[in-house]
């Protein structure tokens, strides 16, 4: 028969056993809404799935109508939209951007790139980068930056 102290020892043993068995949690799965004939779309979701995510496309000619339902201001459309976890994602935005919305979650409909910055994910051009902002995009239809890349140090 086992006693008291042996049986707190294998109990105690197994603690980290059972916290690292646990199923890692599912990778985002992102709908994209986007041209059939844009390449920058296809290489942005290219992109995507390179870094873990599982995407699903809708391809269609004009993707005002998923914009517009999703909250997308009119001033921050871009070439495609994406729906992930109750947020949308607007534009040509990196990847680490939607990471960091969903673990922050605040209380925003999404995030957006408007128009298609060079050097953003998918746009990539000769090494070229254009400085450019992820915009957070509130509630109410108001936006501030999130995330902000390429931007030249000491304002030069």
């Amino acid at each position: 028969m086992i006693d008291r102290r042996t049986m707190i020892g294998i109990l105690v043993a197994a603690i980290p056993t059972a916290a690292c068995s646990r199923p890692a949690k599912a990778p985002p799965t992102i709908q994209v809404y986007k041209s059939p004939s844009c390449g920058c779309c296809g290489a942005w979701v290219k992109r995507l799935q390179a870094n873990g995510f599982l995407v699903t496309t809708q391809e269609m000619e004009d993707v005002s109508a998923i914009a517009a339902s999703a909250g997308v201001p009119d001033r921050l459309r871009s070439c495609h939209t994406a729906l992930v976890d109750g947020y949308f994602v607007e534009g040509h935005v990196p990847d680490g951007d939607i990471r960091k919305l969903l673990s922050e979650w605040p209380n925003a409909r999404g995030i957006a790139v408007p128009g298609m910055p060079v050097g953003s994910p998918g746009m990539e051009q000769d090494g070229r980068r254009e400085p450019y902002d992820t915009l957070l995009v509130m509630r109410d239809g108001s936006s501030r930056p999130f995330v902000r890349h390429n931007q030249r140090v000491g304002g030069k």
